[in-house]
């Protein structure tokens, strides 16, 4: 077999996103071991650089060994015991997997449905909590990558908060992308992803516990289901300051890729890249709408990293994903659950989020309609975008 060497792709799909070669070099450095002093150090500042981009000063601040699924588990496992009643906010597929985790914890799942594409509704969790008083946990989707729809994650922990629960916050799609402050918003327990707006390769997932979370957790009155993700363990290898107990080896490569992303986004300033997030949303979205394009939700609920256009009447979804691909090397997403074959998840993620992707993107769809007989204008899509950028 034949060493692999893959196709230079433009990545705008929901993830991953583009990874900057700064990050790919430092990748390709030297492998040490992972108690070596020099990793311990490296340890040490990845977790400093991601209370930074949570805007935290939680201690157990870290990121987990697998993809943000796995950072999922982590908050679930530690915090859910069989018998707890959790809230679970669903409005997209990723709430649905948040109800699964909690089932599989041996816990109750009053799950609250809103409509796709929409935030989750303040009112409608507060109406759940009364219902039930019994619940101490409530779980969302700050930033829903199925359906970009961005929730009022400060109001619903505030919410959750003034019945006597915790707040578990899925920010996998928002770290980096959106505001987000942990501390100032009282956020329990949260956890992201390294290929969204971080971009950096999947497989590792950042989280954070603040105290409270972990008072949760330190009066289990069972054991965590998961060895590996119990943090009464893992924390041995990554709370101890300048030393570790052994965990498990963890992906030495992966996290001098992640330090270097973090370091990226320090240099930026997160309000910088906050910033870069909404101009080029807005450009993608005034070009998208110049070529007849509609991009789904409310105005205001609208995550700007991750757009979902629809699909016209009569277009064929997988052949314009194809043509893309093979004409432009421009990977676009597919809709998930109720939006498969219906929508195109578009994303500006971190490396993504550029003037050069926006326009890309723009000139490769325009051409793939226009493949399949659909009258587009690429003249007014191309000043629709220039006028964004001034």
């Amino acid at each position: 077999m034949p060493s692999f060497h893959p196709p230079l792709r433009t990545l705008m799909g929901p993830g991953p996103s583009d990874v900057h070669p700064r990050v790919l070099a430092a990748m390709a450095q030297p492998t040490i071991g992972h108690l070596d002093p020099a990793f311990v150090g490296l340890m040490d500042d990845i977790k400093d650089l991601l209370r930074r981009a949570f805007k935290t000063r939680n201690a157990v601040t870290f990121p987990v060994s697998g993809p943000g699924s796995v950072g999922m588990e982590a908050c679930f496992v530690n915090l859910v015991e069989p018998g707890d009643t959790v809230i679970v906010c669903r409005n997209g597929v990723f709430g649905g997997r948040m109800k699964e985790n909690v089932e599989r914890c041996g816990a109750s799942a009053v799950v609250i449905d809103d409509p796709w594409t929409r935030a989750v509704d303040p009112q409608r969790l507060e109406d759940a909590l009364k219902a039930h008083p019994q619940a101490r946990i409530v779980a969302f989707v700050m930033a829903e990558t199925s359906t970009g729809a961005l929730s009022d994650a400060r109001t619903l922990v505030d919410i959750a908060h003034r019945h006597g629960a915790l707040a578990i916050v899925d920010a996998v799609t928002a770290l980096g992308g959106v505001e987000l402050d942990v501390d100032a918003w009282d956020i329990d327990a949260i956890y992201s992803g390294t290929q969204k707006c971080l971009s950096c390769p999947p497989g590792l997932a950042p989280v954070s516990f603040n105290e409270r979370a972990l008072a949760k957790v330190r009066a289990r009155k069972t054991p965590v289901h998961s060895w590996f993700l119990d943090l009464n363990l893992v924390l041995g290898y990554w709370a101890g300051e300048a030393r570790r107990s052994y965990h498990h080896t963890a992906p030495i490569n992966a996290l001098y890729g992640l330090h270097e992303a973090l370091v990226m986004l320090h240099e930026e300033g997160l309000e910088a890249a906050w910033a870069r997030h909404a101009l080029h949303h807005r450009a993608l979205r005034a070009g998208a709408e110049a070529l007849g394009l509609e991009l789904l939700g409310a105005d205001g609920e609208r995550l700007p990293q991750l757009n979902v256009i629809g699909i016209p009447p009569g277009i064929d979804d997988a052949r314009v994903r194809q043509t893309l691909l093979a004409d432009f090397d421009l990977e676009i997403g597919a809709g998930l659950g109720e939006f498969a074959g219906k929508a195109w998840r578009v994303g500006l993620m971190g490396q993504s989020a550029s003037r050069r992707h926006v326009l890309t993107c723009l000139v490769a769809l325009a051409s793939a309609l226009a493949a399949q007989g659909r009258t587009v204008n690429r003249e007014a899509a191309l000043a629709a975008e220039q006028a964004i950028y001034g």
